[in-house]
Parts: C-alpha cells; sequence; structure tokens
C-alpha cells in the first residue's frame, strides 16, 4: 500500500486527519493485529469553529499534526472531544491543547479521573457531557450519547446531525489499517471486524445493546470509529452484524424461565467421570434446569467459551496430579476473560490419590472469576464410593436449586452452634 500524506475528506467539511500503524503486530498485550491499526482523528468545520474528534497515539502525533494543519488553523479550533481515553486516542492531546488553548475539551463525566491519571496537568480545563447535550458549530451540532464499557466506563459517541456522521469510538472499529480508509475500498476486513470484537467488545455485551438501542435509532450515514476503516457502504449492517453477536441464543431453545448448567470434566482411569455424571444425575432432578455433560478431553476451549458465555452455572470437575488441578481445566478457566462469567454459580469436583488440592483451587479461581461457588465441592480418593457419588448427586442438586431459588432453607439448632463454637481452652 502507499502511504497516504494527506488529509481526506469523509464528508463536506469533515476530513480524516489520523494516523496509520501498519507495522504494529500486538496491541494490548492481548490482540494480533496481522493488518496493523490506524489511530483514527477527525476533523469538523462549522461556519463558526472547528472541532477535533479524538487524537491519536503519542507516537505517531506528528503525522496527526501534518493533517490537521491541512484543513484547519489552530486558531479556528473551538473543540476537542475524547469520546475515549485511552492513550491511542489522547496521546497527542497534551500538545494539541498547547497549540490551541482557547478551545473547550469535552469528555464523558467518567472520563474525569482518566484524564487526570493519563494527563499530569492540574491546570487541564474540561467540560463535562451526558447523553443529548452538544455543541454548536455553526451549521454543524455535535450531539453526545454516552456508551459505557464499550469497552472502558468513559467511552462515548458523537454524532454530527446534518451530516448524520457517527463518531464512535471504538464500537464498530477495528485494527485493519489499509491506507484507502473506507469499507468499500480496503480488502477483506470482516476477520479483523469480528476478532476485534470478540476480544474487546464481547466481555461487555449486555452493553453493546444498551448501547445499540441507543444509536440504531439515529441510523448513521456513515460510522467513522476510532481504529479501522471507515464505514461508509451500509453503515447499518455493521451495527445489525453486532446486535447479532450480542444477543444471546439459548434462551431461543430453552426458554427464558429455564437455567442452564454445564458440567466439564477431565478423567484419567474414569473416577472423575463418574462423579461428574452424578452431578449431573443430581442437577437434572430439579425442574427447569437444562444439563449438558463435556469431557474437556476432546479440547477446542472456543465452543466451550461460547456455551459458557450463556450458561446460568458451571461446574468443573478435575483430578488433582501433581498438586494441581489438570491444564485443560486451566486452560479453560484462562479462555474465560473474554466474556462475562461474574454473577453465574460455580462448583468444583474431583478424584485424587493423595491430597486433592485441585478442588479448592478450582474453587478459588472461579471466585477470583467473580462467580458465586454456593455449595462445597466434593473429592473423593481415588474410586468414588457410592456414598461419595451420592455426594455428588447432592452437589449437582443443591447447585440446581440455587440456579432455580428453590434451595432448601437449612434450620441450624442452637446446640449445633455451640458446636461450632472455638475452644479457647
Amino acid at each position: 500500500m502507499i502511504r497516504m500524506p494527506d488529509a481526506v475528506e469523509i464528508a463536506p467539511g469533515t476530513h480524516w486527519i489520523g494516523a496509520l500503524d501498519p507495522g504494529l503486530r500486538e496491541f494490548d498485550i492481548i490482540l494480533k493485529t496481522a493488518n496493523g491499526t490506524t489511530y483514527n482523528s477527525y476533523c469538523v468545520r462549522g461556519d463558526n469553529g472547528v472541532a477535533i474528534i479524538d487524537t491519536v497515539k503519542a507516537s505517531h502525533a506528528e503525522e496527526f499534526f501534518k493533517r490537521l494543519e491541512q484543513v484547519a488553523r489552530y486558531d479556528e479550533i473551538t473543540t476537542i472531544v475524547l469520546n475515549h481515553l485511552e492513550p491511542d486516542h489522547s496521546g497527542a492531546l497534551p500538545e494539541l491543547m498547547r497549540r490551541a488553548p482557547q478551545a473547550k475539551l469535552y469528555i464523558s463525566t467518567k472520563g474525569q479521573l482518566m484524564l487526570k491519571a493519563l494527563v499530569k496537568d492540574s491546570t487541564l480545563q474540561y467540560n463535562v457531557v451526558e447523553t443529548g447535550d452538544s455543541v454548536e458549530l455553526g451549521g454543524r451540532t455535535l450531539r453526545f450519547f454516552n456508551t459505557p464499557f464499550l469497552h472502558w466506563p468513559d467511552t462515548q459517541c458523537t454524532l454530527v446531525e446534518q451530516q448524520g456522521i457517527l463518531f464512535s469510538g471504538d464500537v464498530f472499529g477495528c485494527h485493519f489499517c489499509d491506507a484507502r480508509l473506507f469499507n468499500d475500498r480496503v480488502g477483506d476486513f470482516r476477520f479483523s471486524f469480528e476478532y476485534y470484537y470478540q476480544h474487546i467488545m464481547r466481555p461487555f455485551r449486555e452493553y453493546v445493546l444498551n448501547a445499540l438501542t441507543l444509536l440504531e435509532p439515529l441510523a448513521p450515514k456513515l460510522i467513522a470509529p476510532a481504529h479501522g476503516p471507515i464505514l461508509r457502504e451500509a453503515p447499518l449492517s455493521y451495527m445489525q452484524r453486532y446486535r447479532q453477536l450480542a444477543a444471546p441464543l439459548l434462551h431461543n431453545e430453552i426458554g427464558s424461565d429455564n437455567k442452564s448448567l454445564l458440567v466439564f470434566y477431565i478423567s484419567s482411569y474414569g473416577n472423575t467421570a463418574r462423579m461428574a455424571q452424578a452431578v449431573a444425575e443430581g442437577a437434572e432432578s430439579i425442574p427447569a434446569v437444562r444439563v449438558s455433560l463435556y469431557d474437556l478431553q476432546a479440547g477446542g476451549n472456543l465452543p466451550f467459551v461460547d456455551l459458557i458465555e450463556e450458561a446460568d452455572g458451571i461446574a468443573f470437575g478435575s483430578p488433582t496430579i501433581n498438586g494441581d488441578a489438570v491444564k485443560p481445566v486451566w486452560d479453560l478457566l484462562s479462555s474465560l476473560a473474554v466474556i462475562k462469567v461474574s454473577d453465574k454459580l460455580g462448583a468444583a469436583f474431583g478424584s485424587y490419590g493423595w491430597s486433592g488440592e485441585a478442588i479448592n483451587m478450582i474453587e478459588d479461581r472461579l471466585r477470583g472469576l467473580k462467580l458465586r461457588v454456593p455449595v462445597k465441592g466434593v473429592r473423593a480418593r481415588l474410586i468414588p464410593t457410592d456414598e461419595e457419588l451420592e455426594q455428588c448427586r447432592d452437589l449437582g442438586k443443591q447447585l440446581a436449586q440455587h440456579l432455580t431459588g428453590n434451595i432448601e432453607r437449612r434450620v441450624i439448632s442452637m446446640s449445633q452452634l455451640l458446636a461450632q463454637e472455638p475452644s479457647h481452652a
């Protein structure tokens, strides 16, 4: 691709003035960027002033200022909007405000603490905006829409009402660098678009749906994200794709009144497998609970992550080997960072030969992921006895009762409480 030195008009009086980073191969540690990325910044000209929407990463500020100077003078800038304060969008802000000291900075309410942490300037002035607030440029109205946790608490979107341009921040963006800029001209970026959603937006699915409810009625004619291609051809189709990716599907099959419990296990000699079967049997004895049993030895975490995202409860069965749970269990647990699992129910069980640490370790990890672990796990030494298998059934039953809200209330006598008091003798 030929490197593009100039600002690009995306609509009358509105220009892309961002920066290209084609050599980037990893973003924020967790994302691979085979095509690099762009840091998109925009300049909007009104009759009475000029607005800059987002800036760029500090390392690419020179490109940004070069393009800005092609379409506006610094003394014309009246407005600076930061839709998101992550350093790849705010890196050039201090220098921009030094060059345009008269400009007013606009950020979301939740952006205040982040701004102070990122820009170490106690004298920095800014204005806080909420959904529905607006700024007039003269013939151009910027209207703000709060879209929290997409993917930071501070994120917002900005609409140029007269042109139907939605500056969407990270939403509807992706890491894909192509100097042709527009979605109807660049190469095939579908993989990058969905990869970005899966790793950046997916953990905040409920906020994605809230944002779509807010933004879809705007029916923008062009979506200008903070990364990746500008969406001028069929922009609403990208909103529709987000809704497809974020919409829960399981309740279409089992009904919204039912609960889903997934039981995962891996077993060396079949002992933990027998326990898993008993857990599933116990859970299935409770009406309105759909139970699924999966052997982790089959491998492939992604399908399991998809299932866990929509499940209400998950139980893990693992043998203890060398004082630890086995690797496939940890691999799946570590994969859950890309989805929201907080407030789901969790449990653990398994067979062991010597010490049986795996159960407590799995429970601790589940709590660390903010799952609730309401029932103590079951351990069985080597081959589970009939009594231990019955304990597994009871584990499954109790977990299902917690899922449905029908947990049996325990009556504890005063003598039992006194018996539990520690001795000070």
